[in-house]
């Protein structure tokens, strides 16, 4: 099929390559030059596992293209995928959606023929219904163009895979038409035995906000969980894997840390939450907020165990924070909470140095107070104490023993519950960790 994706950011970009490599004719839409120009030439601005192979191969052969030009595009494709971003609006509640409608009325002028406009993009319930009464009003092809909204499920870190690989396609369609069109353009993927859910509009928006807040809940409750742990003495790895058992519960994002954080998860909890208050369902609200509640206070509960470790005044101390990345996978430093800690940790006088795999550039352009470095050693060195911000298995793979002797103190907080608390005490280090009881480091004697 002849396809557009509008929007070329951390989700139109691996869209857009996915799509190519099922065998459509690909045209990419986005508003900077400079990413554009990149993009042409086979370079992603954005890490993820097999992008870069994509687009190289793609762009060369001529299947996957980008351009600045909305009227290119709708000359050029048959289904226009609306990737544009929706953040927080100025409420800090509810998703500024002007991104979507912005695209729609640029392109809609174009759309001279049949098509169909699906939109990815994360926004509130009842978008799907305007953005059809919209585009129809404003297009020459008029009702011949079906607005579907089928959002997208994808983790960062694995876009190319969820996008060609997905768990399931949910497709919000108002005409057989537009839902011939969907089966069509994932034809590959559900001959795969991808299950595809047809429902209504407003049921896909809404399913998309249910998912992403269900796993913010569920961080939420073993992050609150993990907190009855400390004070109780208990240990939440073991109480996790208890509980995960249970079918009905599952290990799943119950991961105890520093929060959850990213482009997606932060403003999708605070937008359903808006959604509940909105439909006057007030008891759902109150639910959403308390999940809100308890990871907004993550990043200074964090704060508070790194100055418990060190023991000590922060103003002067040295910290090696490892990892700036929301998750591991990704360079996306968006409501990063390692980054929060760092900055925390930074305003109550620390000297703060930051290790990453691949977000360095990122984490440097949002915190450029913040010192950084290349080499985890580095980073290390003269450190008073260690901080696990990101569950990257580098750092797992962390050999303690040539750590020891670099920092000041052998003191390592564990935000992300990774490291092998026997192997590092065995090293000689003392390990603090989310919910679980301190490990003391093991006293050699001569």
């Amino acid at each position: 099929m002849r396809v557009s994706v509008i929007g070329c950011g951390h989700l139109g970009i691996p869209h857009a390559a996915a799509m190519a490599h099922l065998g459509h004719q690909v045209i990419g839409v986005d508003t900077d030059p400079s990413k554009i120009s990149a993009l042409n030439s086979g370079q992603a601005p954005i890490y993820e596992a097999g992008l870069s192979d994509l687009l190289a191969k793609h762009t060369a052969s001529g299947d996957l293209k980008f351009t600045l030009s909305l009227q290119e595009a709708a000359e050029s494709a048959d289904v226009h995928f609306l990737a544009v971003g929706t953040p927080i609006d100025s409420d800090g509640r509810s998703y500024d959606t002007g991104q979507v409608f912005g695209a729609v009325r640029e392109l809609a002028p174009h759309l001279t023929r049949p098509c169909t406009i699906m939109g990815k993009s994360t926004v509130t319930v009842g978008t799907t219904k305007r953005l059809t009464e919209l585009v129809q009003r404003l297009a020459p092809a008029g009702d011949a163009v079906d607005v579907v909204w089928n959002p997208e499920f994808l983790r960062e870190g694995h876009a190319i895979d969820d996008t060609l690989r997905p768990d399931r396609i949910i497709a919000g369609v108002t005409s057989d038409r537009a839902e011939r069109t969907v089966r069509e353009v994932y034809g590959p993927i559900i001959d795969s035995g991808v299950p595809l859910f047809v429902m209504t509009p407003e049921t896909a928006e809404l399913t998309k906000g249910a998912a992403n807040t269900f796993l913010g809940l569920k961080i939420s409750y073993i992050n609150a969980v993990a907190d009855m742990c400390t004070a109780a003495g208990a240990d939440v790895a073991q109480l996790v894997e208890a509980l995960g058992i249970d079918p009905r519960i599952g290990h799943g994002g119950m991961r105890p840390g520093i929060g959850y954080g990213g482009g997606c998860l932060p403003k999708d909890v605070r937008a359903f939450t808006a959604s509940a208050a909105q439909l006057g369902v007030d008891h759902a609200e109150t639910l959403l907020l308390a999940a809100e509640a308890v990871n907004d206070r993550r990043p200074q509960d964090a704060v508070q165990l790194v100055a418990a470790a060190l023991d000590r005044n922060l103003s002067g101390a040295k910290i090696a924070m490892l990892g700036a990345a929301f998750k591991a996978g990704t360079n996306d430093v968006r409501e990063s909470p390692a980054l929060a800690v760092a900055g925390l940790l930074h305003q109550r006088g620390a000297r703060v140095t930051v290790h990453d795999p691949v977000a360095i550039p990122t984490a440097s352009r949002r915190h450029p107070e913040l010192e950084y470095s290349n080499h985890i050693a580095d980073a290390v060195i003269d450190a008073d104490v260690l901080v696990i911000g990101t569950e990257w298995p580098q750092y797992q793979e962390i050999n303690p023993e040539a750590l020891a002797h670099l920092a000041a103190s052998p003191t390592a907080v564990d935000f992300r519950n990774i490291l092998d608390r026997d192997r590092w005490t065995a090293a000689g280090w003392t390990v603090h960790s989310v919910g679980r009881p301190t490990t003391a480091r093991v006293e050699r004697h001569a």
